[in-house]
């Protein structure tokens, strides 16, 4: 829509990470993009992802850390002192894991949405992303990229007022990724998370 054109960042409220399948929001006027936009800051947008993690973790957890540049590299993000970054809180819940335990199939439900935020959150915790190279995880033979998708947006429709959940269903790529690492995952089934 050429109207797009002229509204910020085209009328995309939010932004994924490269890398990253799944649902956005995109307004198609300025009245719209500023509704939705405040919804995302007064947090009343809610946002689920599903996440393929290394590493034996708790059933269900919040991760409530600052996250700004990494001093050592500045393409990348890190949780840092509250004072170098900003606040963020993401919240997950174990939907499958593995037989023997070291990889999980993850909901995760973002508070805030700072940039890269799942991927640092979880890997400051010892958890990468199955293929995120970029923060600790290892790659995997057919998957060219991180485990995260996002399935869920809430939000309240700009112009009638009515609360929307807009689902995606997990691509190709990431339900055979889940069955090769015997993942039992409903691709169609978003559920609300932590």
């Amino acid at each position: 829509d050429p109207r797009c054109a002229r509204l910020p960042r085209a009328g995309i409220v939010h932004r994924l990470d490269r890398d990253t399948s799944g649902v956005l929001v995109c307004a198609r006027s300025e009245r719209a993009f500023t509704a939705l936009t405040a919804q995302l800051a007064a947090r009343t947008m809610s946002r689920q992802y599903f996440a393929i993690v290394q590493g034996p973790i708790a059933a269900r957890g919040s991760i409530d850390a600052p996250i700004g540049r990494d001093p050592r590299n500045r393409l990348r993000m890190a949780v840092v002192p509250a004072a170098a970054g900003k606040p963020a809180r993401t919240h997950y819940r174990v939907l499958a894991r593995s037989a023997d335990g070291r990889i999980a199939a993850l909901m995760l439900r973002l508070e805030t949405g700072r940039t890269h935020q799942i991927r640092v959150h979880l890997a400051s915790i010892g958890h990468p992303l199955v293929g995120d190279t970029t923060y600790g995880g290892l790659s995997r033979a057919g998957f060219a990229r991180q485990a995260l998708h996002a399935w869920r947006l809430v939000f309240e429709h700009p112009g009638t007022g009515r609360r929307l959940a807009v689902d995606c269903r997990l691509p190709g790529d990431l339900r055979e990724l889940a069955a090769a690492l015997g993942l039992a995952v409903d691709p169609d089934a978003p559920e609300e998370a932590a």
